[in-house]
């Protein structure tokens, strides 16, 4: 099992949906970073769900203990630990369907890999609870981005048919769409009425037993250009690996993205001007890199999460100890939408992976600022 990633900067994730705790370890900073617990929380509580008919009714505190690397405020260059405890876990919820794989979950494919020794108790370690680890972690390196000047936000792009409004191309009417997206703290939308209308999508399917996915859009500014490390570390290829590693994300493009295929190489291209002394495109269809390298635009990026695979209707299924057919009633507390709480998740692994590309770019001591 690779619970390990990175490079410069190496993030280790760990814990089960009903265990006692999860948490993350950070390998790599440098020391003297600010660490403020207060926007470590903030940023936790938009990753909570809120007893609001759009989530999941198992509410957490997700308050988050460091544990080792921090002292007196500040990054002290070894390890840093963090802990989450679960604190309202039902695992008796999944007894009466023990054995019976969730259709769209791992739990026939993780059943096979670890010859069940897995634990299944809400996914286990393949749960999404697991993702407020990387949100805590990712929290940490967003602190370190903005004291750079990097600023990173995600809103909901798509829910079912549902659309928000588009981020803006001039930079500072972007810039003020990310630090408005930065202090929402509950449903992450540029249009307050196409929010309403994804609520509403959301709320019929949870009526109806069911859910619903859609798109979530990340934008990125104050990167420099030439960020990237090619063949195999493009800033593609370590987003990606990222992006794909939350559960339920399914598709991810950067700029235009699939829409290139409809697309002229004419079209396609985002000519160049100079402003300011500065190189500088004048359309964005590239997302901010071009050969895996940041060109100075902002980095835009979208994914594709699937609906969650917990729903309450009846489904074919297989029970894995008689491995027979069987058909599954899930019991248990699930959410018809993640987009809202995984908005923030997906703003935590690119702080992560940006740091990462950052410190090898600049190398260890500069990432403090030294």
């Amino acid at each position: 099992m690779s619970n390990t990633f990175g490079g410069a900067v190496r993030l280790t994730i760990f814990g089960e949906s009903h265990g006692a705790a999860i948490g993350a370890v950070l390998d790599g900073l440098a020391a003297g970073h600010p660490v403020d617990e207060g926007y470590i929380a903030f940023q936790m509580d938009k990753r909570r769900a809120k007893k609001d008919g759009l989530s999941t009714a198992r509410t957490e505190a997700d308050r988050v203990r460091i544990l080792s690397g921090v002292y007196n405020g500040f990054t002290t260059g070894t390890p840093v630990t963090l802990v989450i405890e679960n604190q309202n876990t039902r695992p008796g919820d999944y007894a009466k369907t023990a054995g019976l794989a969730r259709p769209g979950h791992a739990d026939y494919t993780a059943h096979v890999k670890y010859a069940g020794f897995e634990d299944p108790r809400g996914g286990g370690h393949f749960s999404g609870r697991v993702t407020a680890a990387l949100t805590a972690a990712g929290a940490l390196c967003q602190g370190i981005l903005a004291a750079r000047g990097v600023s990173i936000a995600t809103h909901i792009a798509r829910v079912a048919n549902a659309q928000d409004a588009p981020l803006a191309f001039e930079e500072s009417a972007l810039r003020a769409q990310l630090a408005a997206l930065e202090q929402n703290t509950g449903f992450p939308v540029l249009d307050a009425a196409a929010g309403e209308e994804m609520q509403a999508a959301i709320r019929a399917a949870a009526a109806a037993g069911d859910s619903v996915g859609g798109v979530l859009e990340t934008a990125v500014l104050g990167l420099p250009a030439g960020l990237g490390e090619p063949f195999f570390d493009s800033v593609e290829s370590v987003l990606s690996h990222l992006l794909f590693s939350i559960p339920a994300v399914k598709g991810v493009e950067f700029g235009a993205g699939f829409g290139f295929a409809g697309l002229m190489g004419s079209q396609a291209n985002d000519p160049l001007t100079v402003e300011n002394g500065r190189v500088r495109a004048l359309s964005n269809n590239a997302g901010g890199i071009n050969g895996g390298i940041t060109n100075g635009m902002p980095l835009v990026f979208r994914s594709c999460v699937r609906p969650t695979p917990s729903i309450y209707k009846q489904q074919q299924t297989v029970d894995l100890a008689k491995n027979e057919p069987a058909t599954l009633q899930i019991q248990g507390r699930h959410d018809p939408c993640i987009l809202h709480r995984a908005a923030i998740v997906q703003t935590a692994a690119v702080a992560f992976g940006l740091l990462d590309l950052l410190t090898r770019n600049d190398g260890g001591q500069r990432q403090a600022g030294r």
